[in-house]
Formats: C-alpha cells, structure tokens, sequence
C-alpha cells in the first residue's frame, strides 16, 4: 500500500463508505417486508412499477426493491443476501464492475441489480461465459423472481427463432456473450421486422466480466457465408512451408543500430518471432518459394494471392499450436481461449488462417468464408443503455475498463475475513525439475487426504502431468478444454478428501467448489500453479479457487527459467544471475530475489496486449461508426417507415452528382458532355437520350437541367408504380430491394475495408501514420458505398418487372444460401492495360474510371 493510501485510504474503501447508509436502510426494512404474504410481496413489483411511472427514479425505490429481492430470496432459495452481497448490488446497479472474492456469491448478488432494473419493462440480460451457467443459473434464480412476479428466460446455442424471441421478451434473460452478439448480428441481416428475436439492447450485467470485455476483446464474431474460393491453394501451401528450416538473424543488434545501418544477414528459411508472435520468410525461403510455386517474383501484384496462403501456412505451422490454441474434435479445428482453456463455438479464424490450421492438421478444409456481418465484443458491449459487471478479479485491468467502457473497479469486502496461506514462488533451471518438485508436493498433499487443484497454462502441459501421476499411481480428474461439457461437474468435486484435479487454466470458472466434511481440519483446498501466466489476474483467479467464505486453504506456484513468460520477458541480467548461482537442477532458487523480475515481465506482457486490444479497437471504431450508420438506416427500412420520399431524394442526389460530372469541364452548356450524361445517368434511370434544343442552349443552367431530369426521372418512377398496380406493393418492393442492396454492398464494403486495412501499414514507411490513412480512405470507400447503394436501389427499382399477379418479384438473387457452389467462374481475360480506379476514364467523360466505365466491370 502507498503512502498516500495508508494517509486517505483507497478508492474502494471510500465508495464503500459512500454507499453504506443505503445497505443499512435496506437491512432497516427486512423486519416490514418479512410480515408480507405471497400475494403482497409479489404486488410489490407492481407498486413499484406505478411509481416509476408517476416519475419515480429506480435510485429513490431501490432501498425497497433490494428488500423485496432479499425477502423472496430467502423464501425460495432459503438464502438471505449479506451485507457486502448488498454492497455489490448497489455498485452494479450503478454501472460499475464489482470485484468479489470466489465463493461470495455473484449469482445471488446479481438477482439485486436485475430486478431493479427490469421494473423498467425494457428487459436486462445476464451475461455468462458458457451455456452451462446461463442454464444453470437462470434455473436457480427462476423460484425467487417468481415470488415477484417476473419472468426468467435462457438462450442456449441450439434454440430456435421463435424460443428465442420467448426468451428476450421475458424480464430477465440469461445468455452467453457469443449468443447475444450473434443475435443481435443476425437481426441486422434480416428483412423483415417479425424475423428479429431482440429488444432494445438496455442493461447487461456481465459475469466474469474481465473474461468477456479483456479476453476475449481480440477476436471478434463474425458471421460468415460460404465464399467461393478453392480450398487447394491451402494444402499447396502447407506441403511447401513443412519443407522449410528454421532460421534466425545473425547480425540483429547491428542491423537495428539506426548508427551503424548494416543490413540484415539471415540464415534458414524464415525467422519465427516468439515475443511478436511473428514469421516470416528470409531472402532464402523466398527463393525457395519462388521456385516452388513457379513465379518470378514473390513480390509482384499478381502473386499477392501466394503470399496470403504462404503467411497463413507459416502462421499455422509455427505459431498455432495444437492442444493450447486450438484442438481437433470430430475432424474439425476448435479454437481453444487461450485465457480460460475453453472450447469457443462457432468461432473460426479469420482471413484463411483457420483454413490454414485446418491445412496443417490434415482435416477437412472448409471454403473461405465470406464475411456477412461483424463486430467486436468492446463495440457491441457499449451498445448498451447501461452496463455493468462482477468478477473475482477485474483491479490489474482497472485502467482499461475505465478507458474502454467507462468503468470503474470497486472492491467488495470479503463476507468473512480470507485465512487462505498465498505460499511464495518455487523457481527450478528446468522445466523437467519444476514438475518433479510439482508430482512430489501433490503426493505428499494427497497422503494426507488433501484436495488439490492443479492449474496449467496449456492443454498439453495438463496431459503431461497427467501421464507423470498415473506413474505414480495417483487418481486424478484431468479438466481442460477438451472435456468442456463436464468442466462445471468435476470442478465442483475439487474440495472433496483425496480429490486431486488438473486444469488448464480457469476451466470450471463459475463454479463454486465447496470443501467436504473434514477437509477444513487438512489445510483446507491446496492450489498448485504450474506456470505463472502472462496476466497476474489469471493467476488471482486460480489462487481465488481456494479460501472461500472464510475456509482454510492455501496456494503455491512452481515455476522454471524455461517458462514461456521467462524465457521471452525475463531479463538477462535475471538469467546471468542464476546461471551464475551453479545450483543442482532440482534445487530451487530462493523466489524473494524473482519476485519482482516474474511481475516485471507480467507487467509486461499486460502492457503490450492493452496497446493490442486498443489498436484494434481505434481500428475498429472507424467500421463501428460506419455499421450504426448502416445497421440505423436499414431499421428504418426494415419496421416499414414509408421510402417514398427516401427514393425521391435518391434520385435528386444520382441525378445531382452525374450532372456535376457530366458538366465540370465548363460554364457553357454547348460544351457539356451529353451524350456520356444520357449514356451513365441512363444506365441508372430510363431517361432515354437527352437532347437540348438550339434555341434553349444559351439559356440552360446547370440547375435548370437537374431540376428537369429529376422531374422526368419522377414521372417515370410514378409509370413504373402504375405498372407495378398500387402504391401499397410498390412500397413493399422499395422496402425489399433497398435491404437486399444494402447487405450486398455492405458485405463487399467489409472485405474491401480489410484488404485495405490489411495494406495500409505500408504507410508507416512513408512517415504518415496508418490509423489516419485508414481513417481518411475508410470515409471516402464510405462515402462511394451510399454512392452505389442508391444508385443499385434505382437500378433495380427502375426495372423491377412482376413474375405474376401476386406481389411475387423477379429480383436478384436470395444473398444468403447454404448452397455449397463449387463451380468456378473461369476468370476474366483481360485484353489491354489494367485501367486505374482512380484514373480519368478513357471514354472522355472526365470522371473517375470507377465512378464511370469501370462502374460496370
């Protein structure tokens, strides 16, 4: 603790003081509401719903709603909140993140906050990090909030629509974070308004809150479509990296010296980057790829499509790894989260890389997929009217939930004071020594009938141990990402006597492990941490595991200088020191000289994933701020405001922007290009050929011109609306057409916003800085989007013709299939030089190509 803390203590401790008196005024009421019947404790729910709508805050009735929940808690789960249970309830409902010990209770916690807040009648979702949990929890909570009149309601991943749309029209709605981002995707892609299954997306109340907003903040949900590109060029790729040889830099801190600028001398095939989490090709892999693939130049253009697969196949080959980042289940590639050793369904990979890894393994390797919809879990979080979280360990990642989600940290009291023994670190040379001294401490553990949870950093390294206890004859459970469905099962019977169980990482997090009959008097639940992780709040949340509710327990962590997190962050001056020190190899080093230079390298690698996570997010901001754009407009479109005037406007801007195209070259209206005019504004709108009377050239204005091209362009909308039969169709027809346009361009303008994205690093050699160039290019490729959507929508609204009688229409299309096309177009021959998007068009209309001929290509 700091000087100035010890003077006016902590944050924590003066927002608990702030907030004291509430809880002793919801303690103050117990005695009123335990004197209620059933039926009058559960009118409270409408009694407090009529005074929020008299003008009533949700601040003024909470001391009442909080006694309400307490009192029917205790009815039906026999359990009454404490008061630090209160504590945390009063600073979630305030949209905070509220830091709870392991064992005191979040699921109980979290009925406060939910309550209070679904008195509004806009719904409040509870956020868990598996199925499991979302099931398990809202079939626990289900009896209390029934004594209140409230309705519960579960998403699991195999429900259909119409069980979904039951579940989030219900007061409380229990789901995973994958399940509500899908959700919440998949409403923006449908086209019409009873096809969407959310409300307004309005409180969220996230368990596990560092594990959903810091752990996963990096890979983003993606709903994809089958793409239609061979899947060949995979297994191609992959066949040629397996034949390379790792290499290194011979000369690295010459060449990085700006003083001595000597060039890089290489050796080997390509350099593998551990602490980047890099690789790449050296001068001689690329000869080698070079010869393989039959090019002449790796660099060029053309072969752009080569170095792709060859970046993934290296990736897969040498930096993915099987068992830790991902594994193989039914002959498909799972990705594993590398922070709490779980299974993520329906995640993949993106840009080729998960066919990549499916390459490698030698399963089956799925078409590139197409992106159809995306989002980040930071982006979509924030979406929310009001947010807030809980978890046993959010302080090592206050800043970030500050800076990101405008969240702070609070700190709960333990309900009972916590007697856990954190023992110091034991550090071994090797990693062979470490887990000697590991097997020999869970035996000594085990003679006693102590249980002992074991946790590792990868799935493998769990396997391992595994293989060393059945050697030695020891029963133990093995839980990690492979046995996800039975995690929450065989961590509960972690405290029972004898019970040894291994865990890669947090897996079974969520579930509270309660010690057996006579464990308490053993020494309580041993923790054993194999590996330091490179986040300090995942090491809190393994040594959480034990000293629940104030029981005995106690928690050591082995480590060697051959760790991951050692070997890449620890410092040579660290290494030197104990190479110098000459102890035997299963003698331990004394840790209190380690301790710092363990968490300097955390702190590290903490520091570097922060300025990841923000990167990306600055990135992503820029298409964030695009799809609200996009996601607001199609809504409008989507609960049938009438387009009317919205395609009126349409034609006014087309007809506005080709008119200034068609007549920048000069004042004179003799010398304006009419011919290309009719020719591109036609292609759009039927107008026919225009032709200006002799007699009325001198007279014409730019603006007289548009205002009659828009009048013709109107009457021939309102013939078209004639031939279509009535008004009512043709606004159903704008309505379908327009969606339809704007998910096929906004599909396109995602793939088109990564590849540029993917390039635009290039622009940190020529000094500029790339998330401005990424910013400046992104408004103007969205600028020529809602070009091309309103040009596409009059396109087609123009020539729309009717199958039959019934509203039936011959249209493009459906965007969305499950069709697996094979066929390949055969590629476009092109018989003179590439043309320049950007370039002046050669037909002389003086417009960009890609505003004029190239429109068509």
């Amino acid at each position: 603790m700091g000087l100035l803390e010890k003077i006016f203590g902590n944050y924590s401790e003066k927002e608990i003081k702030r907030i004291t008196p509430i809880v002793d005024k919801i303690e103050a009421l117990s005695p009123e509401f335990e004197k209620l019947s059933e039926e009058e404790l559960k009118h409270k729910t409408t009694e407090f719903k009529q005074r929020l709508s008299k003008g009533e805050t949700l601040d003024q009735i909470l001391p009442e709603a909080y006694a309400a929940v307490r009192e029917a808690a205790s009815r039906a789960l026999g359990m009454r909140h404490f008061r630090v249970q209160l504590l945390g309830g009063i600073v979630m409902h305030q949209g905070r993140i509220a830091e709870m010990r392991t064992g005191e209770g979040k699921t109980l916690v979290a009925t406060l906050s939910s309550y209070l807040n679904a008195l509004e009648g806009k719904g409040v979702h509870v956020v868990t990090v598996n199925d499991y949990l979302a099931k398990r929890d809202s079939e626990w909570v289900t009896p209390l909030f029934e004594k209140l009149d409230m309705t519960v309601g579960v998403i699991l991943n195999n429900m259909e629509n119409d069980e979904r749309r039951e579940a989030y029209a219900c007061d409380i709605t229990y789901a995973t974070n994958n399940e509500l981002g899908f959700d919440y995707l998949r409403d923006n892609m449908v086209v019409r308004e009873e096809s969407m299954v959310q409300r307004e997306l309005n409180f969220a109340i996230i368990d596990e809150v560092d594990s959903v907003l810091i752990d996963e903040a990096r890979t983003p949900l993606i709903i994809s479509g089958s793409g239609a590109k061979s899947t060949e060029l995979y297994k191609i790729a992959d066949t040629f990296v397996k034949t390379l040889k790792k290499g290194k830099i011979l000369n690295e801190e010459e060449a990085l010296n700006p003083l001595t600028k000597e060039e890089i001398q290489e050796e080997g095939d390509y350099i593998l980057d551990e602490k980047a989490k890099s690789v790449t090709l050296t001068q001689e892999g690329v000869k080698k790829a070079e010869k393989f693939f039959h090019v002449d130049n790796l660099s060029d253009a053309e072969n752009l499509e080569i170095q792709h697969h060859i970046n993934n196949a290296l990736k897969a080959n040498y930096n993915m790894h099987l068992d830790q980042n991902y594994v193989v289940q039914n002959d498909e590639v799972m990705i594993v989260d590398e922070f709490t050793g779980r299974i993520m369904p329906g995640r993949r990979y993106s840009d080729g890389l998960h066919q990549a890894i499916e390459a490698k393994e030698n399963v089956k390797v799925k078409k590139e997929s197409k992106t159809l919809a995306t989002v980040t879990f930071q982006n979509f979080f924030n979406k929310y009217k009001k947010k807030c979280g809980m978890t046993g360990t959010a302080k090592t990642e206050e800043t970030e939930f500050r800076n990101i989600y405008g969240m702070d940290v609070v700190e709960i009291p333990t309900n009972r004071p916590v007697i856990r023994k954190d023992h110091h670190d034991v550090v071994y040379r090797t990693e062979a020594a470490k887990f000697r001294a590991v097997v020999k401490d869970i035996i000594a553990c085990h003679e006693k009938h102590q249980p002992v949870l074991v946790g590792t950093i990868t799935i493998d390294k769990s396997e391992q141990l595994s293989r060393m206890l059945k050697k030695e004859g020891i029963k133990h459970q093995v839980l990690n990402a492979k046995y996800h469905e039975q995690e929450a099962e065989i961590v509960s019977h972690a405290g029972e006597l004898d019970a040894v169980t291994i865990a890669t990482n947090m897996a079974g997090r969520g579930t509270d492990i309660k010690l057996e009959e006579g464990v308490a008097e053993i020494g309580g639940l041993k923790i054993i941490g194999t590996e330091r992780h490179e986040s300090r709040r995942i090491d809190n949340q393994l040594r959480g595991r034990s000293g629940r509710q104030g029981d005995p327990g106690e928690s050591k962590f082995y480590i060697s200088m051959e760790d991951e997190l050692m070997r890449l962050f620890g410092s040579e001056k660290t290494m030197k020191l104990v190479d110098a020190m000459g102890l035997q190899e299963d003698e331990p080093i004394e840790a209190g000289m380690l301790t710092r230079a363990i968490e300097n390298a955390q702190k590290k690698v903490e520091g570097n994933n922060f300025a990841i996570r923000k990167h990306l997010l600055e990135y992503d901001q820029v298409m964030n701020e695009q799809r609200e754009i996009i996601y607001g407009e199609r809504h409008r479109v989507l609960v049938g405001e009438n387009l009317r005037e919205s395609i009126v406007s349409m034609i006014g801007d087309v007809v506005d922007r080709y008119v200034d195209a068609y007549t920048a070259e000069s004042e004179f209206s003799e010398e304006w290009d009419m011919a290309g005019l009719s020719e591109s504004l036609g292609s759009i709108i039927p107008i026919g050929s225009i032709k200006v009377k002799e007699d009325t050239k001198e007279n014409l204005t730019r603006d007289n011109l548009k205002d009659t091209l828009k009048k013709l362009a109107e009457k021939i909308y309102e013939m078209k609306e004639q031939e279509i039969g009535d008004a009512e169709r043709m606004r159903e027809l704008e309505r379908v057409i327009l969606l339809r346009v704007i998910d096929q361009k906004w599909m396109d303008h995602i793939d088109d916003m990564d590849q540029m994205r993917q390039g635009i690093g290039l622009h940190a050699y020529a000094q500029r800085d790339p998330l401005i160039e990424y910013k400046f290019a992104g408004y103007d490729m969205f600028e020529e989007l809602s070009n091309n959507i309103q040009e596409d929508t009059l396109r087609m609204l123009y020539r729309v013709k009717l199958e039959t009688e019934t509203t039936r229409v011959q249209m493009i299309q459906p965007m969305f299939t499950n069709k697996d096309d094979t066929i390949q177009k055969k590629p476009k021959e092109r018989k003179e030089a590439k043309i320049g998007r950007n370039d002046t068009c050669p037909c002389g209309s003086g417009k960009k190509y890609k505003n004029c001929c190239g429109k068509e290509e």
